[in-house]
């Protein structure tokens, strides 16, 4: 694994992604202040939810991005732009999702041609799905093979961002489901060219039937918004877990080990990505997530064991080795304090490349 060289100074949030972070915050507010006085449905749900699950989940997987192209690493040039590409894409996509919850009526498959604002939109969703996709797996390609903290924690940079780019693909699968025939808001019919609900039989209203509290997944069908979700959130699961690893280690004397915690990481990333397999599996055979059959269960039981087996493993050889000395040991500052001074090189290191211009 390659350790990247120092990029400057001070590390510094990544501007653009930050100002999607704080923009995708205020519409989160706004869409569920909405919700309370505002009581026009879409499916039996109020128009602005879907606004208000794109901003939140948005700002959290910016947020993440905003923290972790803060560090040091080769490629910086390359993926300040993506991350720039990614916040413009994120942006635009989202802003369309809440002006047609204004609009009261469907962003997503929404095949009314003679609605301008909605076809312009559909072309918005066109291209920047796809920028979203590639941005995000350009940085991940870049940074899979340096080290850019301290090792339990880029361990769960490389896993969480291969397992995000994965769900961000699921995506895809949703827009091969069939069409829909429904109604917006004010009652006009809408058809939908797919939908994210598989139901045996397919048929013509899917979506917006049983579905759950709050999340509005379908209680009666394979919803292909859970693995998406799963998947697309594992790298601030991976991430928190390297963290609270860190927070257990001066209780903990084998923990003390980076390579330990490390090891550990990659076994709850395994564990993660089987989860994941299992939740695609059932939604595509249209079952939904509230009643597993027998082979569902069996799969998860199976990706139970096999964690177990690893986190066990780990500890009968790395518990061996464990470091019993009173040291107490502290989470890297590198990894919260964004202005912190970047260590001197020594005089046989490799000289600081320069930061790029937008970063000035």
């Amino acid at each position: 694994m390659t350790t990247a060289p120092l990029a400057s100074t001070t590390r510094r949030l990544h501007r653009p992604l930050l100002a999607t972070t704080a923009g995708m915050t205020v519409l989160a507010v706004v869409s569920l202040c909405a919700m309370a006085f505002d009581d026009r449905m879409l499916l039996n749900e109020s128009v602005w939810l879907k606004s208000l699950k794109f901003a939140f989940a948005f700002a959290l997987y910016t947020g993440t991005l905003a923290w972790l192209l803060s560090f040091p690493h080769r490629g910086q040039r390359l993926t300040w732009w993506m991350g720039t590409a990614f916040a413009v894409t994120a942006t635009a996509d989202v802003g369309f999702i809440a002006v047609q919850a204004a609009r009261g009526t469907f962003s997503h498959f929404n095949n009314y041609d003679t609605d301008t604002v909605n076809v312009i939109g559909q072309h918005v969703f066109q291209y920047g799905v796809p920028g979203l996709f590639l941005a995000n797996l350009v940085i991940a390609l870049m940074l899979s093979w340096q080290k850019i903290t301290d090792l339990p924690t880029t361990r769960a940079i490389h896993y969480g961002l291969g397992i995000a780019v994965v769900g961000m693909a699921l995506a895809y699968f949703m827009g091969y489901g069939g069409k829909q025939e429904v109604t917006d808001a004010y009652g006009k019919p809408v058809t939908l060219i797919s939908g994210h609900t598989i139901i045996n039989g397919q048929p013509v209203v899917r979506d917006g039937l049983g579905e759950m509290p709050v999340s509005h997944w379908s209680t009666v069908g394979g919803d292909m918004r859970i693995p998406h979700f799963v998947g697309l959130h594992g790298i601030q699961i991976l991430i928190l877990a390297a963290l609270v690893l860190a927070r257990l280690a001066p209780q903990v004397p084998w923990l003390r080990s980076e390579r330990a915690r490390a090891d550990l990481i990659r076994v709850l990333a395994v564990g993660y990505a089987g989860l994941l397999g299992t939740l695609l599996w059932q939604a595509l055979r249209g079952q939904p997530v509230t009643h597993p059959d027998g082979k569902t269960l069996a799969a998860l039981g199976a990706v139970v064991a096999v964690t177990a087996a690893g986190l066990g493993l780990v500890y009968a050889v790395r518990g061996r080795t464990a470091d019993t000395s009173p040291t107490v040991l502290e989470a890297p500052a590198s990894m919260f304090d964004v202005t912190e001074p970047l260590p001197a090189l020594s005089a046989g290191a490799q000289r600081p490349v320069s930061a790029p211009p937008a970063r000035r």
